[in-house]
């Protein structure tokens, strides 16, 4: 079957025009691509380091976890950038792309070295909240200072993330985060096993690999804007911020609502330490996986970003509404055919991050409820993206922080631990409390409010 023929089938199945479904892949690959980044990092991370045990996997499992918080402080800069870039792309302001580029750069810097300062100076008070074994501490708290020092590097290397993606050119970005990955492979793997009779540094060495890969990825995010496509931009200047001010009102609830989404996994996780130290090494390769599953999806909604950005930036609030709906059905056959092999085959999928055979005993059952739930929690992630590139930032935040810290984590503490019903209930509950924020943004989205807010 051609390429043609196999995008028209799925084209007629989901009852979406051709040219919209290929503009839908044509910006969502390289998002999706580049929305791996963290997740494959961490899972790196954890497949290099599970090898050495659960020990090592549960300290470098709460050094990503915390890694998560203090990286969510500058998240909310990346789809800010994007919506910003993206309206003004639509409505054919050429010379306005690259103001919320520089703005955001510019906060990146201003909100990383503090923020850097302040975890690594914290790391030894932060860490044992997680877990009070001083083996697992002796691993965590190295791997995540570590990790402290690519801030600044991962905040800038967000804020080209949602310039490129807001052009609809995520490829350009898509490519240097690829050769940063394919880094952090080689450096993590050589630092934690050595090489050449040098015995390594143990899951530690893991942490430095991840931070060096992050700085490379940013400096060749820097050349290709710089130097590769100077001349695209020649005429804009680096030193306009004239969208500090509107980049900020986007940015700060979604940073917000990033931050608090990240100590509230940071919570959950500790929630499921109180089940055991086995359920909490399990617990992160679960996560792990399933943050990276939903990735896809969350592309496809970042994609959604640029599409209703760009048809409100030209005035059509119609064509923006039925972006929505068009990117949720593509999102929706994705998730349902890639998550086939979790609940198909969760033992072997298991088997790649852990030779543990108690783990991947407990750990079975979780992920194949994560393979089962996960088609019908897609038109949340993706309307949620939807909706900041409308800009409904507050809105967003408000309803993800209610379901998450008044719904979720409350019944988490009392279904696993207390009531006993450990991972397997944990899990069965996130999977609900999913599925009903799908529910929730599907309604808001046909109400179309959002469709008044001007940026």
């Amino acid at each position: 079957m051609s390429a043609g023929s196999l995008t028209q089938g799925v084209a007629r199945l989901l009852a979406i025009p051709s040219d919209r479904l290929l503009r839908v892949f044509s910006i969502s690959l390289p998002i999706i691509g580049a929305m791996l980044s963290q997740s494959i990092m961490n899972l790196v991370d954890a497949a290099i380091v599970g090898r050495l045990g659960d020990t090592a996997l549960a300290g470098v499992g709460i050094g990503a976890y915390a890694t998560f918080v203090m990286v969510s402080v500058v998240m909310g800069l990346s789809a800010a950038v994007q919506a910003l870039v993206a309206r003004r792309f639509g409505a054919g302001d050429t010379e306005g792309l690259t103001s919320p580029l520089y703005a955001g750069l510019q906060l990146a810097v201003l909100i990383g070295i503090p923020l850097a300062l302040a975890f690594y100076c914290g790391a030894q008070y932060l860490i044992p909240l997680f877990n009070k074994s001083q083996q697992v501490l002796d691993i965590a708290i190295p791997y995540f200072e570590w990790r402290t020092i690519a801030i600044v590097a991962v905040g800038m290397n967000f804020v080209f993330r949602g310039f490129w993606n807001g052009i609809g050119e995520g490829r350009i970005y898509f490519r240097s985060l690829l050769t940063m990955h394919i880094a952090n492979v080689l450096i993590s793997y050589i630092l934690v096993f050595g090489v050449a009779g040098w015995q390594g540094m143990g899951a530690v060495g893991a942490g430095i690999g991840t931070t060096a890969a992050q700085i490379l990825g940013t400096l060749l995010l820097c050349w290709q804007l710089f130097i590769t496509h100077r001349k695209r931009f020649y005429h804009h200047s680096p030193t306009d911020f004239s969208a500090v001010r509107p980049l900020m009102r986007l940015a700060l609830p979604n940073s917000a609502q990033q931050t608090l989404f990240a100590v509230g996994n940071s919570i959950l996780f500790w929630i499921i330490g109180q089940v055991g130290t086995e359920a909490q090494a399990i617990g992160h390769i679960l996560i792990s996986l399933a943050l990276m599953m939903i990735l896809p999806a969350v592309g496809l909604g970042m994609a959604s970003t640029s599409l209703v950005g760009h048809a409100l930036g030209k005035g059509h609030a119609e064509d923006a509404y039925r972006w929505g709906w068009d990117v949720v059905k593509v999102a929706t056959l994705v998730m349902a055919v890639s998550a086939m092999p979790l609940w198909l085959f969760p033992e072997q999928v298991l088997r790649v991050f852990t030779p543990h055979e108690p783990l991947i005993s407990l750990g079975t059952l979780p992920l194949q409820v994560t393979g089962l739930a996960i088609a019908l929690e897609v038109t949340a992630m993706v309307l949620t993206q939807a909706l900041l590139g409308a800009g409904a930032s507050r809105q967003v935040m408000r309803i993800n922080l209610t379901m998450q810290w008044f719904v979720l984590l409350p019944l988490a503490y009392i279904i696993g631990p207390i009531a006993g019903y450990g991972l397997l209930g944990i899990w069965l509950l996130q999977s609900a409390q999913r599925i009903t924020l799908s529910a929730i943004y599907g309604s808001i989205w046909k109400r179309r409010q959002w469709s008044r807010i001007s940026l």
